[in-house]
């Protein structure tokens, strides 16, 4: 085996290398951020948002925040400040900082209450809070088993966003995350409750079906729900309410299959 000298080899294997590492390190800058890291901020506030926006679109989040950032901070009084609020706000929740972009959009709709896009980010806050509720990745335990106030609380500003806003465009989307967000918590509510009664708690199941009930109407659980509460208040001696709570199913779900089933045990509580 024939052993070529470094003084060889090095200068051969830098022709060949030399020009990938220098187009690389070309490609790294663009006209507004040089190889560096380094912006180069416009000369206008719309140079800065443009150029915000385009490198949030590239996926280049950190430029996209300098140039956000020295928009809305340079030019507080130019129609692009809020405007770069807004897409900061974006550029979190496109990260997947449901945290940090919901407290974006919710400060957005504080401030800019008659902002053309103060509806969009009062939806856009209620969406990243739900967002930021615990997946159902399989290596977790299921996510109904876990706390669910991200959810809670992303559910309570998409009903108020329905409240303020009912013509806005989000209204169709802003009803089916929330009907998502409803579901989900429904289910944490029967875990909750079935793992009371599984004990014998009676008082405690009791508390959490009428919590699924009354605040999460319409959802699969609930005639269920309406069922084990009656027989919970039966195991607590209470018979009005055990009665209430069939009553219930046979006169707001009239039709039901189940219908007959909670007559006679109707008829059996008299």
């Amino acid at each position: 085996m024939i052993h070529r000298p470094l003084c060889v080899i090095f200068p051969a294997l830098m022709r060949v290398l030399l020009p990938i590492l220098l187009a690389s390190t070309l490609a790294c800058g663009t006209s507004r951020v040089t190889f560096t890291g380094e912006v180069k901020y416009g000369k206008t506030a719309e140079d800065d948002y443009v150029a915000g926006v385009e490198e949030a679109k590239a996926e280049n989040w950190t430029e996209a925040q300098k140039f956000l950032e020295h928009c809305r901070t340079k030019y507080p009084f130019s129609k692009y400040a809020p405007l770069a609020e807004m897409k900061l706000a974006d550029v979190k929740m496109a990260q997947e900082l449901y945290v940090e972009a919901a407290d974006a959009y919710g400060t957005f709709a504080r401030m800019h209450p008659t902002h053309e896009l103060a509806d969009t980010a009062a939806y856009e806050e209620g969406l990243a809070l739900v967002l930021d509720g615990p997946s159902d990745f399989f290596l977790l335990p299921p996510a109904e088993e876990r706390e669910l106030k991200s959810v809670r609380d992303g559910a309570a500003k998409l009903e108020a966003f329905l409240a303020k806003w009912p013509a806005s465009k989000h209204r169709a989307e802003a009803e089916a995350v929330l009907a998502r967000a409803r579901a989900r918590l429904a289910d944490h509510e029967w875990y909750v409750a079935g793992f009371y009664a599984k004990r014998q708690r009676w008082a405690g199941a009791a508390g959490r079906y009428e919590t699924l009930v009354r605040n999460y109407p319409g959802t699969p659980h609930e005639v269920d729900a309406l069922f084990a509460l009656s027989d919970a208040y039966v195991k607590l001696d209470d018979k009005f309410k055990a009665r209430q709570a069939l009553q219930e199913i046979i006169v707001k779900h009239a039709g039901d299959p189940r219908e007959a089933r909670a007559e006679r045990l109707l008829a059996a509580l008299r």
